[in-house]
C-alpha cells in the first residue's frame, strides 16, 4: 500500500508542476520551444543528465555492467568528451546565430537540402527508435521488477508492459503537449532528483551486501578494469575514439539534448550547465554500474539473462516503501526521456519543415498547433516501435539489449556526425559531395559488417565516419573546399576556460587510475 501511495503522489506532483506554467493561446513559439530563452545553468544541467537517464541505464547497462564490469562505465563517463565538445565549440555558434533548431545551423552552412536531410534523419529516428526505446526500457524495467502490482492488467507480462507503454506515452505526452519545454524542464528537476534518491539507495543497499567498497577490488578484481582487451567483443579499449566521435552527434547536435543549451540565458549559463552535467555523469556511473559488480561477488548461480540485475537486487534487497521510491525513479527515467523527445520533435518538424517548407508565413499559433500535432503523431509511432522492441526482447532474452539497440541506432548516428563534423569544420563548394558522404555511412556499415565481421561496432562506427571525413578533408588540397578560419574553442570567460580544462584532465586522471 505504501508502495502505491508514493507512485500515486509522484504522478500527482509531476502533473501539476508541468501544467502550472504558461501554456494558452497567446503564448509566443520561443516561449514554447525554447522556455524564452531564460534557462539558468542548474536547469540546463539537471533537464539535460534527466533527459540522458532511462530505463536502460538502470536495466541494460546494470545488466552490461554484471557482465563487463567497470568498462561498462565508459559509456558513463565519456559522454564528458562530449559535453566538452559542445559547451566549447558548438553551442557558441548555435548561441551566435540565435538559432532554435540545429538544422538552421546546418542550412546555414551547408545549404537547405542537407538541412533537410538532417532534420528528416532525426525526426525518423527520434519518433522510432528513441522514443521506442524509451517507452520500451522503461515499462519494461517496472514490469520486471514490479509486476505482481501489474497483475490486475494481464497475467501476460507482454500485454501488461504494452499497456504501461501506452499509458506513460499518453501521460508525458499530455503535458508536453500543453507546456513546451518549460513544463519539460520543471518535471526533469523532480524526476531527477527521483533518479538519484532511487540510485543512491540502491547503491547503498549493494554496497553493504557485499561488505563496502573494498570488497569490489577483492571480491570481483577482473571487473574493476576501465578498459578492456583490444580483441573483446563488446568494449575494448580501442572503442573509445569511436565513442569519441558519436558522442559529437549525440551531445553536440543532438536537438533532444541541445535544446537546453539553445534556452539559456546566456553562453556562459549554457557552458556552466554543461560541465556541471559532465560532473553529473561521474555520479551516475557509479550508481548505475557499481551495483551491477557487486550482484556478481552476491550470486553462486549466474544469471541467466544478465539484465535481471537490477530487479533481482530491487527484489532481495529492498522493502516496501524504498521499492516504491525505486518504481517512480523508474517512470522518472522514462518520462524524463519521452516529454524531450516529444518537444524535440514538436520543434524539429514545426520549425524546420512546417514553417521553413510548408507554410513560411505560419504564425507562431500556428507553428505552435503544428508542434503540438507532431506529438500526437509521434506519440503514436513511439508506442508502436515500443511494442516492437518487447518482441525483440522476449525473443532475444539472453542478450545484453543496450548494445543492440545502440548498434541500431549507429545506422544513421555515423551519417549525422559527417554532417555536423563537416559543417563545423569544413567549406565545401559542390554540396553534393557532402549528400554522398552522408548516405555512404549505411552502406559502409553493411560492407564492414560483411567483411569484419567480428569487428566491434563502436570501431567500425568510428571507420565509417573517418573514411568519408578523410575523404572530404583531402578535397581541400586540390578543389575548392577549404577548411573553415573561425576560432574553434570559445569559453564565455576565464572561469569558464579554466573549468573545462579541470573537467578534462579529471577524465584523463579517471582513466588512468581505473586503466
Amino acid at each position: 500500500m505504501i508502495d502505491l501511495i508514493i507512485v500515486i503522489s509522484y504522478f500527482v506532483i509531476v502533473m501539476f508542476l508541468a501544467l502550472r506554467g504558461k501554456g494558452g493561446k497567446d503564448i509566443s513559439q520561443e516561449e514554447y520551444f525554447l522556455s524564452g530563452r531564460n534557462l539558468s545553468w542548474y536547469s540546463v544541467a539537471i533537464s539535460t543528465i534527466a533527459t540522458n537517464i532511462q530505463g536502460y541505464q538502470f536495466l541494460g547497462m546494470m545488466g552490461s555492467a554484471y557482465l563487463y564490469g567497470l568498462a561498462q562505465a565508459n559509456l558513463e563517463i565519456n559522454a564528458i568528451q562530449g559535453l566538452l565538445m559542445a559547451a566549447f565549440i558548438f553551442v557558441p555558434m548555435y548561441l551566435r546565430d540565435q538559432v532554435v533548431t540545429i538544422t538552421q545551423w546546418i542550412q546555414k552552412r551547408l545549404g537547405k537540402t542537407i538541412g533537410y536531410l538532417y532534420s528528416g534523419s532525426n525526426i525518423l529516428m527520434f519518433s522510432t527508435i528513441g522514443l521506442g526505446a524509451a517507452l520500451f526500457w522503461g515499462a519494461y524495467a517496472a514490469d520486471i521488477v514490479f509486476g505482481e502490482y501489474f497483475l490486475f492488467i494481464s497475467d501476460n507480462p507482454i500485454h501488461r508492459i504494452t499497456v504501461l507503454i501506452i499509458g506513460l506515452g499518453v501521460f508525458s505526452a499530455i503535458y508536453t503537449y500543453y507546456g513546451g519545454l518549460s513544463a519539460v524542464v520543471r518535471t526533469d528537476i523532480i524526476q531527477f532528483s527521483i533518479l538519484i534518491i532511487g540510485g543512491i539507495i540502491l547503491l547503498v543497499v549493494a554496497l553493504r551486501q557485499i561488505g563496502g567498497w573494498n570488497s569490489l577490488y577483492e571480491q570481483t578484481p577482473e571487473l574493476m578494469h576501465l578498459h578492456l582487451p583490444k580483441d573483446h567483443s563488446t568494449l575494448p579499449w580501442i572503442a573509445i575514439p569511436g565513442m569519441l566521435l558519436l558522442n559529437i552527434n549525440y551531445w553536440c547536435a543532438n536537438q533532444v539534448v541541445m535544446q537546453r543549451s539553445l534556452a539559456a540565458k546566456s553562453l556562459r549559463h549554457a557552458q556552466a550547465g554543461l560541465m556541471v552535467g559532465g560532473l553529473m555523469k561521474y555520479f551516475m556511473a557509479i550508481l548505475i554500474i557499481v551495483p551491477g559488480i557487486a550482484l556478481v561477488s552476491m550470486l553462486d548461480t549466474p544469471l541467466e539473462d544478465p539484465d535481471q540485475t537490477f530487479p533481482y537486487l530491487v527484489k532481495n534487497f529492498l522493502s516496501p516503501g524504498l521499492r516504491g521510491i525505486i518504481l517512480c525513479a523508474l517512470f522518472a527515467s522514462l518520462m524524463s526521456t519521452v516529454d524531450s523527445f516529444f518537444n524535440s520533435l514538436a520543434t524539429l518538424f514545426s520549425i524546420d519543415i512546417y514553417k521553413g517548407y510548408m507554410n513560411p508565413e505560419a504564425t507562431d499559433a500556428q507553428v505552435i498547433h503544428a508542434g503540438r500535432m507532431t506529438i500526437l503523431v509521434t506519440l503514436v509511432s513511439g508506442i508502436t516501435m515500443g511494442i516492437v522492441l518487447l518482441y525483440v526482447k522476449f525473443n532475444n532474452p539472453e542478450n545484453a539489449f543496450t548494445h543492440t539497440l545502440n548498434e541500431l541506432r549507429y545506422y544513421i548516428n555515423c551519417g549525422i556526425v559527417i554532417l555536423i563534423i563537416t559543417a563545423a569544420f569544413i567549406w565545401i563548394k559542390n554540396k553534393a559531395w557532402i549528400i554522398v558522404a552522408f548516405l555512404s555511412s549505411i552502406p559502409l556499415q553493411l560492407l564492414f559488417k560483411e567483411v569484419f565481421p567480428d569487428m566491434n561496432y563502436f570501431v567500425r562506427a568510428m571507420w565509417v565516419i573517418i573514411i568519408p571525413l578523410l575523404i572530404l578533408g583531402l578535397s581541400t588540397l586540390f578543389t575548392a573546399n577549404r577548411w573553415t578560419s573561425e576560432k574553434k574553442f570559445n569559453p564565455a570567460d576565464k572561469k569558464m576556460r579554466i573549468a573545462g580544462w579541470l573537467l578534462l584532465v579529471s577524465l584523463i586522471f579517471i582513466h588512468l587510475i581505473f586503466s
